[in-house]
């Protein structure tokens, strides 16, 4: 790295053509952030240009380096070096910037965009994904190479934030772990030129970031800039160099900038941030930048085939890794392997055949049952990897004799660089991001844990986990009003709901412990984003001998108890329940057949798995000719009504709870036999009234 090429001509108008097409790509569609594009076109272009380790024509290169643009308002930034680096955008996707189907949306899109590292756009989880991404490539080099006999797996995270990223809390939680994880290949860029929509910073943001930084563990490297108020460039790429030597800790440099320099009446200015300069101000600029006024979206060919030549660097790059990786490979043939199944995304044969099963003469609460399936899980797939938010004894999510994922001088017992059990502190919105960021990464299927109720704290990580279609998986445990007498504000109430509105996330509640695996068994061969809602009270494991198989739970619902005759004459009236509920509608069963009621009892673990299903199969489990339903949730009725029907009753919890144990909660608001059969019979009362 230190014999880089000498700076040239050809490098400064790439610079000065950077800027002019963040300005001309926003004041085309009228809209956009073209200021900090402005600002930090030197930036970026120096790291896409001379610092990062990457082969644009081998964008999923494992061993490249990764960029994330945290900012992702400032989308342009990364665009234009994608453009000058040959990542396959061209001129006229620049041109087609936040226009319907193109290319350049207005923030980067994950699998969207060649190159893009992640979705980003609410601001700190760029930052949250990057430390995700550190941590991950650290466990990753010990499953191949742990004790460090090449550099094959050895890369960095480079990040670059705002002013606004670093406001955000996610980035201070995040942000702390890195420091206490030592993550030495983790560089962030801090972008500080304090401008946000609302103008100067200081109304809001006066803390000394450095200090905090140097706090956390951080290196902090300080890079002022010209007091013209240009980028220092040369002294910026020294503090990348040496950002790039250190090795033993993160780095945050910062940069002081003005935002939507040179522009002369708009730098400086919180109007740069989110609006176009308009076309008197671009034309006075580009005659600073020494551009024709008259040219728009120029992009000279010269100056083209010059910044393009990153590629050929890049693929002399990745040709000697190559060489060595293929040696690597004759001489590590059991971690080639593992490579290879994860490089496609397989998993072990006959891998879930001994997933554990659980007797039904004892009562075990689900989220024990999880953490039985997770020591399963450890064991057959080395990619399965995480912890907790400070709650792993409550969530059952400690992988035995994994480690803990700690530096190696860590004070710590059981401290170890490649350690599967992570410890993420009291840090849950951060933890669903850096989760994010270990999927992103590769080579890990990622799990955390903490409460239902915690989930709000996530929302916006789990939201983008939906998004991008990651492989995370949320152990939530203490699902509803049956964790007892740490009452109402421990209490899930509104969660499922509410995390059941996420579009491609799958909410999965299993009924008993052999619900659970199987659930896990679905999770894990889909590869999709899924939560688990699971009991903290223990609960009956369902007689499978007695009831049908749990072969339906895969399919999201399925008919667990069949009315008398049910299959031959039809049932009267189905009583729909997911988790500790759905022991509660097989006694109400037993009591309405006493009456001479046929209910069915359908088991519906995931209503997203459910819904996916053929009309055939959803019309077998809830066959269009029983009108009369019951839904059974211990939480709001919001996503039953579209099963149930106008006829349909709900049994649910409307408000909030109380600290009192699960069995006095549970009586006290209407969980009982007794309040389901009344529920059946009303709803069958509904069709002849």
């Amino acid at each position: 790295m230190s014999n880089l090429p000498t700076w040239q001509e050809a490098d400064d108008k790439a610079v000065a053509i950077s800027r002019a097409l963040a300005m001309d790509a926003v004041q085309k569609v009228g809209n956009g952030h073209p200021g900090t594009a402005m600002s930090l076109a030197p930036v970026a272009y120096t790291l896409f240009q001379r610092i990062l380790k990457h082969d644009p024509s081998n964008p999923q290169w494992i061993n490249r380096d990764r960029f994330i643009l945290s900012c992702g308002h400032s989308s342009l930034t990364l665009y234009i070096q994608l453009f000058l680096s040959g990542y396959g955008l061209e001129l006229e996707d620049l041109k087609n910037f936040r226009t319907l189907e193109s290319a350049t949306p207005g923030h980067p899109e994950y699998g969207h965009t060649v190159g893009v590292e992640t979705t980003t756009g609410p601001l700190g989880q760029g930052v949250a994904n990057a430390v995700g991404m550190a941590m991950a490539s650290r466990y990753v080099k010990g499953l191949f190479d742990s004790e460090s006999k090449t550099k094959l797996f050895d890369h960095n995270i480079w990040v670059l934030a705002s002013d606004g990223d670093l406001q955000e809390g996610i980035s201070a939680e995040a942000s702390s772990l890195a420091g206490t994880q030592m993550l030495g290949n983790l560089k962030l860029i801090y972008d500080d030129n304090r401008i946000s929509i609302e103008g100067d910073t200081h109304v809001a943001f006066t803390e000394d970031v450095s200090a905090r930084y140097l706090s956390y563990g951080w290196m902090v490297i300080e890079v002022p800039s010209k007091s013209d108020g240009n980028v220092d460039r040369d002294k910026l790429e020294q503090a990348m160099l040496k950002a790039v030597a250190e090795t033993s800790k993160p780095v945050l440099i910062r940069l002081h900038s003005v935002i939507a320099w040179p522009a002369p009446n708009a730098k400086g200015t919180a109007k740069s941030h989110g609006s176009a300069l308009g076309d008197e101000e671009i034309a006075a600029t580009k005659k600073l930048l020494g551009i024709d006024p008259a040219e728009t979206f120029f992009a000279p060919k010269p100056v083209i085939e010059h910044t393009r030549k990153v590629k050929d660097r890049g693929q002399k790059e990745y040709a000697v890794w190559l060489s060595e990786f293929d040696l690597w490979k004759t001489n590590n043939p059991e971690q080639a392997a593992l490579l290879s199944r994860l490089t496609t995304k397989q998993l072990p044969i006959d891998w879930d055949k001994g997933i554990p099963v659980f007797s039904s003469e004892k009562d075990v609460a689900t989220r024990a049952a999880s953490g039985k399936v997770i020591q399963y899980l450890a064991e057959h797939l080395p990619e399965f990897w995480g912890g907790s938010a400070d709650l792993a004894e409550s969530n059952n999510t400690t992988i035995e004799n994994g480690g803990s994922f700690l530096p190696a001088n860590s004070q710590i017992k059981g401290a170890n660089p490649f350690g599967r059990v992570v410890h993420f502190g009291i840090r849950e919105h951060a933890m669903a991001a850096i989760l994010n960021g270990a999927a992103l990464h590769g080579f890990v299927k990622p799990f955390g844990g903490t409460f239902l109720v915690f989930s709000d704290y996530m929302r916006g990580s789990v939201r983008l986990s939906a998004l991008m279609q990651l492989p995370v998986t949320y152990v939530w445990t203490h699902d509803s009003i049956g964790l007892g007498e740490d009452g109402p504000t421990h209490q899930p109430v509104e969660h499922l709901a509410a995390l059941r509105a996420i579009p491609g996330l799958s909410m999965v509640r299993p009924a008993d412990a052999n619900e659970v695996s199987a659930s896990w068994a679905e999770i894990i061969k889909r590869g999709k984003p899924a939560g688990l809602a699971l009991s903290r009270q223990n609960l009956p494991v369902i007689d499978r001998n007695k009831y049908q198989d749990i072969s339906g739970v895969k399919k999201g619902a399925y008919v667990l108890a069949y009315g008398e005759d049910d299959k031959k004459d039809g049932c009267q009236v189905i009583l729909i329940a997911t988790g500790s509920e759905v022991y509660l509608a097989l006694a109400a069963r037993e009591k309405l057949a006493q009456n001479g009621i046929k209910a069915r009892v359908v088991s519906a673990p995931c209503l997203e798995w459910f819904k996916e299903q053929p009309d055939t199969y959803r019309n077998q489990v809830l066959p269009k000719n029983v009108k009369a339903r019951v839904s059974i949730e211990a939480g709001i009725a919001q996503p039953w009504y579209e099963f149930i029907g106008d006829a349909g009753v709900t049994v649910s919890l409307e408000h909030f709870g109380a600290s009192a144990s699960a069995t006095v909660l549970f009586k006290e608001f209407g969980f009982t036999v007794e309040n389901i059969v009344n529920a059946a019979k009303k709803s069958i009362d509904k069709l002849h009234g």
